[in-house]
């Protein structure tokens, strides 16, 4: 297309472009807006749209290339206290007159930590660039000279327009233009951006609907766009589309982001608007569009990356402690080297002058007080030794092992899909072994993102249970036989149900049951599709309605297709046509939804589904003997932690539907509170309901989820989970996995729209859980009058009971603000579990800033999806979960796995262990450091302060780097609290004494003839190893030091337990008290709590698809589209 540059001043404008007052949320990110104040942008123009400088779609989380490897690699390595200082030392010991010591004894320790850093950096940047190769390299179809073409994700530009397909990743934030259903609408699911896994339904614009697939009309396609700059709303987007001389205007409904998956969909077209990240942009070649960015202000482009936050370098507790000791060692070196100059002056002046015949000052020496200084510094150099120039290395060695550790452990491999665990990061292990607060998504990391109909109540009989043949209740496994539905040729085989009962009282007739399910596989929005023959497919908005309408499908009762005005039902081989009459549109407030459908017999029937504490409310009064035994049957799915749904219907007279009728058109068509009139119409006919019965959905969890969740507990970890998902749904599944149980002394739900309620809610929640704590001084009131630069620690608060805390985003957004924070962590911090719902991605990060800020402990965020990425990024360590909503939280952790359940072992096994051993390899080597070096120290007093070294070059040189680095690295590598074995084997033997035999061999191979000889002057100490060995008085003086330095250990650790118990040692005194006397069996009884019931209703579906189904649009159709867009604008 030959390339025409617009004028933007004979652009008709006609839009305002006064977009709306920014939210709390927007006020709040306001600091990461990039400095593009608006996009403009061409379709099928690369030349035009590279004048802005747009980035391409390649993401970049690696920190090298080739070139700036190494002065990048050196320059942050000598950030290092220990490395810059030998690096200063090594300068000091080109000076002849302050060095005893040859330059060589600190150039091969410092080149050899350099290099084996450097490796360790190279090798993780290497796996970086590889999974970076892994996203960037990933195919797209596009539009390209009229035909398409297949290209690579990074080379993707603004403007393109590329294909999308079914199931496919969105490659970039795209503009829709036509898709392969009617009326162009295009499903997604948006688990990478919001955790929610039911579909949500996108539009394209009339103008470009028109087009479908017609590669001539897309080829032809130059429209402008011009919107809104790059910012992390996920529900907002504001721009026109100017094409053929007519505006159009764009919303959140057009726009498509990446991480998005397209479902249902069997193409689409879209035109990028964003990519990848921002590089320096050029200036614009338009002076009335703004697109330069500050050099200081880079960030992401799509919504995708802009909620993904900042990468931070993660740094342990260790690292810092190391810093400190290392410091304060030098300090020590300063203080001893001042002390050693000081003895010097006093003896030159007392007694040196005796030896100044046969070993005279040097000439540049002219009194005592300059051979003092210069004493100084080569006491500096000989005792460098006391600073370890090994410890960083060490310590990354260690590290790197512990690492390995994770990576090879077996019971952390998931056979299923065959991933084992990953160490990502090697910085982090020992910090694993401090984690106080876990914070997790929910969707794809506690769940499997399955709904399965388990369990119903219909007509107060039970079902879903299976008894033996003595009617005790069996456990149902795998190997549990299950319901045949081979009499059912259109059930799903991929349905599983275990109680045949239901399957015989459907065969038999029961008109309730078949009235039950006649109910479900009516009332839903759920759009059938059937490309072969008897293979129905359903596209479900909502998982739950999914369910419920396929376990009707497999009872006999099968929905077979609809169209605007009509429900075909296959009751049990008999098509059924149902007219429909209304669709009752679910929302949050109502918390139901209701049909009316005319019956083949000419019968007016609502049917109606929602949460059993609003039904109860509806229901005749006939059926409250039925609701007292439907709500026990609720309670027992509650307490099994099932997803439930009451079902009731009512047989309509034709005179008062007449008449509703008129009424809900009336209220559709009111301009003014419209919504307010539709909901009192509604509750008008949704009365004296007669109940049915109530539903029970699995909404399955991870393997081991409710169990490692219970360990977590015991081990003083809070857990808080951060969900985009509804509030019903996450308190459910919290109550499922144990986060929250019935024997909770009350749940507290803030819901507040402004600061005083949020606040008054957050202060009412604590009143009940502490009282005593508003009426003593209150640290939060203390902290806001003094306002401390530097956030002090909040302490600890022990509540009166246990209690859990549920508060939404929108309230969380007001709780996030000034002083209220402090009051949100306040409350938080003393509940035994949190849920926070239909969050962002940023309010995730808010969190557990939060949290890090002001209560000062180690933090762990874990999640499967692309909105976990900026909480993964904000904790102390990230574990992504390598799960179904795609690569991105894994790309950005630390650790990375595919259960929630291997949580447990990561933190207890290896964080525990990598903790110890590292506290065990910094006692052991500043001890061995402190043991050689302070020799020189007492040597002086016998040398007379003269510098002398009591070991020889190669000695010192080697002893840090080789003699004593392989017994700390292997204890620090090797080191369990508990052993696998309890008796020695052929390898205990084999290390034991090899290594003595070992050393033997090493120290009478550095003494030997053979090397005296062939380096005179290197080896000068020839038979010293023989003739110490043979000094009876040496081996005395092993073994009394052997005895002597371990009695006080032997005796502290047998004296301690009895005089000064810890909690580990009462653990271990009470655990041999129950094996010596074991408690009777104990009678494991379930109590009711009848005045504390709570619902388990959760239902995830979205207001306003009721509207979608009667107006036709969701439909296949049957003919071309000629005009796609009939409806009003």
């Amino acid at each position: 297309m030959k390339y025409i540059k617009p004028l933007i001043s004979e652009i008709p404008w006609n839009y305002n472009w006064n977009y709306s007052a920014m939210s709390l949320l927007d006020r709040q990110s306001e600091g990461r807006q990039s400095g593009e104040q608006e996009r403009y942008l061409q379709a099928n123009n690369r030349e035009f749209n590279s004048l802005f400088g747009y980035p391409n779609n390649s993401i970049k989380t690696s920190k090298y290339n080739a070139l700036n490897f190494l002065p990048m690699n050196l320059f942050e390595q000598f950030q290092r206290l220990a490395n810059a200082y030998f690096l200063i030392l090594l300068f000091l010991q080109l000076i002849p007159q302050i060095s005893s010591l040859a330059w060589y004894t600190t150039v091969i320790p410092l080149m050899v930590v350099l290099s084996i850093t450097a490796v360790k950096d190279g090798i993780d940047d290497m796996k970086r660039h590889k999974n970076d190769n892994q996203v960037n390299n990933r195919s797209v179809l596009v539009l390209m000279n009229g035909r398409i073409v297949t290209d690579k994700w990074m080379n993707i530009q603004v403007g393109d327009i590329i294909k999308l397909e079914n199931n496919q990743l969105v490659t970039a934030d795209i503009l829709l233009l036509s898709s392969s259903e009617p009326y162009s609408l295009t499903y997604i699911e948006t688990a990478e951006l919001d955790g929610e896994t039911n579909l949500k339904v996108k539009q394209a614009i009339s103008v470009t609907s028109d087009m479908e697939d017609n590669l001539k009309l897309l080829s032809a396609f130059d429209g402008e766009v011009r919107c809104e700059s790059p910012n992390n709303r996920l529900d907002r987007f504001t721009g026109t589309l100017t094409y053929k001389g007519k505006n159009y205007i764009l919303n959140h409904d057009r726009l498509i982001f990446r991480g998005c998956v397209i479902r249902n969909t069997d193409w689409c077209y879209g035109l990028v608007v964003f990519t990848g990240k921002w590089r320096k942009l050029h200036c614009s070649p338009m002076p009335s569009v703004t697109v330069g960015i500050d050099d200081n202000n880079h960030g992401p482009d799509t919504k995708l990356m802009q909620n993904g936050g900042k990468s931070a370098f993660k740094r342990t507790h260790i690292d810092h402690l190391m810093n400190v000791l290392v410091l304060w060692i030098f300090l020590f070196l300063c203080g001893m080297c001042f002390i050693l100059a000081i003895g010097h002056y006093i003896w030159e002046n007392k007694k040196g002058y005796y030896f100044r015949d046969f070993l005279p000052w040097k000439e540049y020496v002219s009194s005592s007080v300059v051979s003092s200084v210069l004493i100084f510094w080569s006491y500096f150099i000989i005792l460098n030794t006391m600073v370890p120039i090994s410890l960083y290395v060490s310590v990354e060695i260690i590290r790197l092992g512990n690492s390995f550790y994770i990576n090879w452990d077996r019971k952390m491999f998931y056979e299923l899909k065959n991933t084992p665990a990953q160490a990502r990061t090697t910085t982090l292990n020992e910090e694993l072994g401090q984690v106080k607060y876990v914070f997790s998504d929910k969707t794809g990391t506690l769940t499997r993102n399955i709904m399965t109909f388990s369990k119903c109540s219909i007509n107060g009989k039970f079902y879903g249970d299976v008894y033996d043949k003595n009617r005790q209740k069996v456990e149902i496994s795998e190997k549990t036989e299950k319901v045949d539905f081979s009499y059912n040729r259109l059930a799903d085989p991929k349905f599983s149900f275990y109680d045949k009962t239901l399957v015989e009282a459907v065969k038999k007739g029961d008109r309730w049951v078949h009235l039950f399910f006649v109910s479900l596989s009516l009332c839903h929005t759920v759009i059938p599709e059937e490309k072969v023959e008897g293979e129905l497919v359903y596209q479900a908005q909502s998982p739950d309605e999914g369910a419920l309408v396929t376990a009707a499908r497999n009872f006999g009762f099968v929905f077979r297709s609809r169209t605007s005005e009509t429900i075909m039902i296959v009751e049990m081989g008999e098509t059924r046509i149902y007219k429909l009459l209304a669709i009752l549109d679910f929302n949050n407030v109502r918390k139901r939804m209701s049909v009316i459908v005319r019956t083949p017999e000419n019968r007016v029937m609502l049917f109606c589904k929602g949460a059993d504490t609003i039904l109860c409310q509806l229901l005749h009064p006939s059926c409250r003997s039925l609701r007292d035994v439907t709500m026990e049957h609720l309670d027992d799915f509650a307490s099994d932690g099932l997803r439930t749904l009451m079902v009731a219907y009512r047989e309509l007279d034709n005179a008062f539907f007449q008449d509703w009728s008129r009424k809900h058109s009336e209220a559709f068509l009111s301009l003014e509170d419209r919504e307010n009139k539709i909901s009192i119409v509604y509750e008008e006919i949704e009365k004296d309901l007669m109940l049915l019965g109530a539903t029970a959905i699995e909404d399955k969890l991870q393997d081991g989820v409710p169990e490692t969740i219970i360990t977590l507990s015991q081990a003083k970890i809070k857990i808080w989970v951060l969900t985009g998902d509804k509030q019903e749904t996450a308190v459910n599944i919290a109550y499922a996995c144990n986060i929250f149980d019935d024997e909770m002394d009350g749940m507290f739900i803030v819901e507040g729209e402004d600061n005083e309620t949020v606040w008054q809610e957050l202060r009412s929640a604590r009143e009940k859980m502490k009282p005593q704590s508003l009426l003593e001084s209150d640290p939060i009131d203390d902290y806001l009058t003094a306002k401390p630069r530097i956030p002090f620690k909040i302490p600890e608060e022990v509540p009166s009971g246990n209690y859990g805390l549920v508060i939404n985003g929108y309230s969380l957004a007001h709780a996030l603000e000034g002083n209220l924070e402090l009051e949100l962590l306040q409350t938080a911090c003393m509940c035994k579990g949190v849920i926070c719902c239909r969050m962002t991605p940023l309010q995730k990060a808010q969190v557990v800033e939060l949290v890090k800020r002001y209560k000062k402990v180690v933090t762990l965020a874990i999640g499967d999806g692309a909105n976990d990425v900026s909480m993964i990024k904000a904790a102390h360590i990230g574990v992504g979960i390598s799960g179904q909503e795609g690569m991105q939280a894994m790309l950005n952790s630390d650790f990375a796995f595919s259960q929630f359940c291997y949580l447990q072992r990561l933190l207890f096994v290896h964080g525990r262990w990598s903790y110890n051993r590292m506290c065990k390899f910094l006692s052991y080597f500043f001890y061995k450091n402190f043991a050689f070096t302070l020799v020189h120290f007492w040597y002086a007093f016998y040398s007379g302060f003269s510098a002398q070294t009591v070991y020889d070059t190669w000695f010192i040189t080697f002893y840090n780097l080789v003699y004593t680095s392989l017994p700390v690295l292997g204890l620090s590598l090797f080191d369990q609290i508990a052993l696998e074995t309890t008796y020695w084997t052929m390898i205990s033997h084999i290390f034991t004494w090899g290594s003595l035999g070992f050393y033997f061999c090493i120290l009478f191979f550095l003494y030997s003839d053979g090397l005296c000889l062939m380096f005179p002057n290197v080896f000068q100490l020839l038979g010293v190893a023989r003739n110490t060995l043979d000094w009876p008085q040496m081996w005395l003086s092993v073994v009394l030091s052997m005895v002597l330095c371990m009695l006080p250990v032997i005796g502290y650790h047998f004296l301690k337990p009895l005089f000064w118990p810890v909690s580990v040692d009462k653990v271990i005194d009470r655990i041999h008290h129950c094996m010596s006397h074991p408690l009777p069996p104990r009678i494991r009884t379930r109590l009711k709590h009848a005045g504390s019931r709570r619902s388990a209703y959760a239902f995830s579906h979205k207001q306003g698809f009721g509207a979608l189904i009667t107006s036709g649009k969701t439909l296949k159709a049957k003919f071309p589209k000629k005009n796609s867009f009939p409806f009003k604008k």
